[in-house]
């Protein structure tokens, strides 16, 4: 917040008149299975965007990250109908979405300052909860949970361009300290597990690969068109109703209609609907590891999570497939997985907090004698689990 506020103040030449922090999140088990209606586990975390910013009468918005050199200016009532291609689309997206349901008349001027490197922690989620945050309190607007939730969501989808699900608003805003979000996407009903007496303790660790990742211009959407072929094909072979190519889950196909027909996949459309249906599995038995206290039953859970998405979901680039096999054999690490699409960007682990140290040497010396051109880029960092975002 300090770099923000100093920022603010340097362009400005006056103090902010408001903060607003949005946390990021952390999905341990349950990866690219939102956007097929599945369910999901998820965690925020002590770290997270800042914003500062004060009024703008005139209906201006003008706004400055810290992790970019170009600022952006718009006005609420005239905000371009296509993305420009930069930082800010996805504001530009939240103000049209949320513009489309409340009137907005005032503006702000603003300094946005993300605390992690950019890439698998729901950065673009977190940047557009916490804009929308400081426009509706500009604008005398109060956002119900599933409000934000969904106009946030429409920003990705319709301007941005990128076909993610619920996971990420949903962590941000549900989330609580030392909670487990448990949530089924098909009706969005969820539970925050409490962290059982008995459990060991844990730190989330953060492993930066070094490589900065846009999910529009990955192959993110195509993953989620294979599922949603699948999902096509296998009503169509048992004899179901189906309707419109993009309505389509693969939560509507049972799992026994899957298995009987999975042989008649193209096999990137079985892999995917693999990785699919046995997550969903995952989700499930990780939730009731986490309710009964056994964080490494869930740790494994993790790790099958991540391996599954090497070799069904097929994402992670060489750098992140290393980093998740240091961490599958470094002692003291419950488990982990890419954070994520898992193209770029980075991965994530519960650890045992005695073996905090020893891990980051490990993990860290063992990943830049593979890749010495990421040091530098590369970096390890401790979290704690946190509170979602405060809707005030």
């Amino acid at each position: 917040m300090k770099k923000a506020i100093e920022k603010f103040e340097s362009i400005y030449k006056k103090e902010p008149a408001y903060t607003a922090f949005t946390p990021y999140r952390i999905c341990p088990i349950g990866a690219h299975s939102d956007h097929q209606l599945g369910k999901i586990t998820g965690l925020a975390i002590n770290k997270g965007i800042n914003i500062v910013y004060g009024p703008k009468e005139n209906g201006v918005i003008e706004i400055q990250s810290l992790q970019f050199d170009k600022r952006a200016q718009w006005h609420v009532e005239v905000t371009p109908k296509t993305k420009q291609n930069d930082w800010a689309d996805h504001l530009r997206g939240a103000t049209i979405a949320l513009h489309k349901r409340y009137p907005l008349r005032r503006g702000l001027c603003a300094v946005i300052d993300g605390e992690l490197p950019i890439g698998g922690l729901s950065s673009s989620a977190a940047v557009i909860i916490t804009f929308l945050s400081a426009l509706c309190t500009m604008n005398g607007i109060s956002l119900t949970s599933k409000e934000l939730i969904i106009i946030s969501k429409e920003a990705e989808n319709k301007y941005v361009g990128v076909s993610c699900g619920k996971l990420d608003q949903s962590c941000e805003v549900y989330c609580k300290k030392d909670k487990l979000l448990y949530m089924d996407l098909q009706d969005d009903s969820y539970e925050l597990i409490p962290q059982h007496p008995d459990m060991k303790p844990y730190k989330i660790a953060i492993f930066f690969s070094g490589l900065e990742r846009s999910l529009a211009g990955s192959a993110f959407n195509m993953r989620v068109d294979e599922c949603r072929s699948a999902a096509y094909a296998l009503k169509a072979y048992a004899g179901m109703e189906y309707g419109k190519f993009e309505e389509t889950n693969l939560r509507d196909v049972p799992y026994e209609v899957y298995l009987k027909y999975e042989d008649k996949l193209p096999d990137n459309w079985r892999k995917r609907a693999e990785h699919w249906f046995t997550e969903f599995d995952r989700v499930q038995k990780g939730a009731e590891a986490w309710r009964r206290g056994d964080i490494e039953e869930f740790g494994k859970l993790s790790f099958e999570s991540g391996r599954s998405s090497i070799y069904n979901w097929e994402t992670g680039s060489p750098e992140l497939k290393s980093l998740y096999e240091v961490m599958t054999c470094t002692d003291g690490i419950y488990g982990g997985r890419f954070s994520g699409a898992g193209f770029k960007g980075c991965c994530m682990a519960l650890i045992d907090p005695e073996f905090e140290e020893q891990i980051i040497e490990t993990v860290t010396k063992k990943y830049l004698k593979e890749f010495p051109e990421m040091r530098g880029k590369y970096s390890a960092h401790l979290c704690e689990s946190a509170d979602g975002v405060n809707l005030k």
